[in-house]
C-alpha cells in the first residue's frame, strides 16, 4: 500500500468511493426522516440534539474513510474487500439510527461502527506496513487513535441511558484529536483536488437526497390531500433552495486554498454543519409539506423556521469556510451573511416562508454573478 502523491496529476474520485458514498444516503435519509417526526410533532429540542448526535457519526464515518483513501487508495483487492466492509459497517449504523434517536439506544449504531472501524485499522495498520519513519508512526497513531476511540464507544453502551447523551461529547471530542495527534508526525499524502471533489460530490448526494424526499413528500400530500395551492409554492420555493444551494457551494475553486493540514482541517471538520444543514433542509421541507395539509402538530412560524433555519445555517457556513476568501470588495464579502439574515427575516412570511426564502437565495446567485462579473471584467477604454 504505497502512499499516493500530493501532486498527481488527473486525481479523481473512483467507482468504489462513488459507491461508498451512495451508501450513506440511507444512513442520511434515516437522520432526516427521524428529525422530520420530531419538527413535525413539535419537539424541536430533541430533533435537533438527536439528529446532530446520529448525523455525526454518519459524517465522521465518511470522514475517515475519505481523507485515508486520498492517501493511500491502492485499489488492489484487499482495499476493495476492507472497503466494502466499511460500507456493509455504515448500513448497519443506517438500522440503528432510529433507535438511537428515539430511544437512546446506540447498540445497533456502535456495533456498525465497530464493523468500520476494524477495516479501517486494518487499512492504516496496512499503511504503517508499507511506511518508514515519520509516516509510519502517522499510520500508528492513527490506528491505536482508533481503536482507543471504538473502546470507549463501546463502553458507552455501558452507561447509564441518562449519562450517554453527556458522554458521547468528550468521545466525539477524543475522535476529533486523532488526526490532530496523529498528523503532527508527518502529514499524510491526501490530494488538495481529489478532497474538494469528494467533499463536493458529497454535498451533491446530501442535496440530491433533501431533492427526492421533498419530491416523495410532495407526492404523497398530493395523493391523500389534494392539496395542490398550498404546495406549489412550498415546492417551488423548495427548489429555488437547492439550485441556489448548489450554485452558490460549487462557486469558487476550493482546492486552490487546500495547501496544508492547517487549511484543510478547519476546512473539513466545519463541513459537518454544511452536510448536515444541507440535509436538515429536506426534513425541513418535508415538515412544511405536513404543515400545509394539516397533519404537523406545529404553528406556521416554526414550520417556516425548520427550513429557513437551515438554509441559513448553509449559507454562512460556506462562506465561512472557503467562499470569504475568494471574494473581493466589501459587496462580494457581506452578499452571504445577509443574505443569510434575509432568509431568516422571511421566517415571519406564513405559509410563503419557503417560496421567499428562495427567492431570496436565487436573488444572492443573481446579485453574486452580476457583483462578480463587473468587478472581473474591465471596462473598454474609449479610442
Amino acid at each position: 500500500m504505497a502512499p499516493r502523491r500530493r501532486d498527481e496529476p488527473h486525481r479523481s474520485a473512483t467507482p468504489l468511493e462513488l459507491f461508498f458514498d451512495l451508501c450513506f444516503v440511507v444512513a442520511v435519509a434515516q437522520a432526516g426522516l427521524q428529525l422530520v417526526h420530531s419538527l413535525a410533532e413539535g419537539h424541536p429540542g430533541t430533533g435537533v440534539v438527536g439528529y446532530a448526535f446520529v448525523f455525526a457519526g454518519v459524517w465522521w464515518a465518511w470522514m475517515n474513510f475519505t481523507w485515508f483513501a486520498s492517501a493511500y487508495d491502492c485499489d488492489d483487492v484487499p482495499y476493495r474487500i476492507a472497503t466494502l466492509i466499511q460500507i456493509a459497517g455504515v448500513l448497519v449504523y443506517a438500522a440503528g439510527v432510529p433507535r438511537a434517536f428515539n430511544d437512546n439506544d446506540w447498540t445497533i449504531a456502535v456495533g456498525g461502527y465497530l464493523i468500520m472501524r476494524l477495516a479501517l485499522m486494518t487499512q492504516w495498520l496496512r499503511a504503517a506496513g508499507a511506511e518508514r519513519g515519520q509516516a509510519r508512526a502517522t499510520a500508528l497513531t492513527y490506528a491505536v487513535g482508533i481503536a482507543i476511540c471504538q473502546a470507549a464507544w463501546v463502553g458507552l453502551l455501558l452507561a447509564p441511558q441518562a449519562a450517554r447523551h453527556w458522554l458521547f461529547l468528550p468521545v466525539l471530542a477524543a475522535e476529533l484529536l486523532v488526526p490532530l495527534i496523529a498528523e503532527r508526525h508527518q502529514e499524510t499524502p491526501w490530494h488538495a483536488h481529489h478532497i474538494v471533489e469528494r467533499y463536493g460530490l458529497f454535498t451533491l448526494i446530501v442535496l440530491g437526497e433533501t431533492m427526492a424526499a421533498s419530491t416523495v413528500a410532495v407526492q404523497s400530500a398530493l395523493d391523500e390531500h389534494k392539496a395542490v395551492a398550498e404546495l406549489l409554492p412550498i415546492a417551488a420555493g423548495g427548489l429555488l433552495i437547492i439550485f441556489s444551494a448548489w450554485w452558490i457551494y460549487f462557486d469558487v475553486p476550493a482546492h486552490e486554498r487546500l495547501i496544508s493540514n492547517r487549511q484543510a482541517l478547519p476546512w473539513g471538520y466545519g463541513h459537518v454543519l454544511i452536510f448536515g444543514s444541507a440535509a436538515a433542509i429536506g426534513a425541513g421541507l418535508e415538515v412544511a409539506i405536513e404543515h400545509a395539509v394539516g397533519v404537523a402538530h406545529i404553528s406556521e412560524l416554526a414550520a417556516g423556521a425548520a427550513v429557513t433555519i437551515p438554509a441559513a445555517v448553509f449559507l454562512l457556513t460556506v462562506w465561512l469556510l472557503h467562499a470569504r476568501h475568494f471574494k473581493r470588495g466589501i459587496g462580494e464579502q457581506l452578499l452571504l451573511p445577509l443574505a443569510a439574515l434575509a432568509v431568516l427575516g422571511v421566517t415571519s412570511a406564513g405559509g410563503w416562508a419557503v417560496l421567499a426564502a428562495g427567492v431570496v437565495m436565487a436573488a444572492t446567485v443573481a446579485v453574486g454573478v452580476t457583483i462578480t462579473y463587473r468587478s472581473r471584467t474591465p471596462y473598454p477604454r474609449d479610442t
